[in-house]
């Protein structure tokens, strides 16, 4: 599978587009602080931050989506694209409705988009060979774990945003590696 119908092209390609630009929103938000300051606080912010912070959330939930429409068709037996899916749509979710119109839903679309991400990488220990496998799982049981945490208000020292960073970023992590992987299998069955 090749081109534009590579789950693992959309995948890799969304999640650098959503590390860069979270990085450029929080480097052009002046007084945001990573240990305090939530990460869709972006989204709320200042312009350019909020603009670039809401388009990026809502290509990579559409860009997850794509993803797991091929994965479906590239692995039927595997639950990894409804994950994906999951997680797509709880991305869409927190770019469109923002923390400052419906806290209570937005809410609920991040925890989605961060629970089904690190389920899914937990998840894809039966699609990765080792030793990936078991750093994708460390990822998505780190991802859980903080989750967990936020969802407790403990912050253990790094702030409210430091322990939802640790939710999102290996959240974020994995599927960057995750669909590099894919475009690496994907690659050798073209080839061979």
């Amino acid at each position: 599978m090749t081109g534009l119908r590579s789950p693992g092209l959309w995948l890799f390609s969304g999640s650098m587009l959503m590390l860069l630009s979270v990085n450029l929103a929080e480097f052009l938000y002046k007084g945001y602080s990573v240990s305090e300051n939530y990460i869709s606080d972006l989204g709320v912010g200042p312009t350019p931050s909020r603009v670039i912070f809401t388009a990026a959330i809502i290509l990579f939930g559409l860009m997850a989506l794509v993803s797991s429409l091929l994965m479906r068709s590239s692995h039927p037996s595997s639950y990894m694209w409804l994950m994906l899916a999951a997680s797509g749509i709880g991305a869409i979710g927190v770019g469109t409705i923002n923390e400052d119109s419906i806290p209570t839903v937005h809410a609920t679309f991040a925890a989605m988009a961060f629970l089904f991400a690190n389920l899914a990488a937990v998840y894809s220990y039966r699609i990765v060979r080792s030793p990936l496998s078991y750093i994708f799982v460390l990822l998505g049981t780190t991802g859980l774990a903080a989750l967990a945490l936020v969802a407790a208000n403990t912050y253990l020292g790094i702030g409210a945003g430091g322990m939802e960073r640790m939710t999102f970023y290996p959240a974020m992590i994995w599927t960057l590696g995750f669909g590099a992987y894919l475009m690496g299998e994907e690659g050798k069955s073209t080839s061979g």
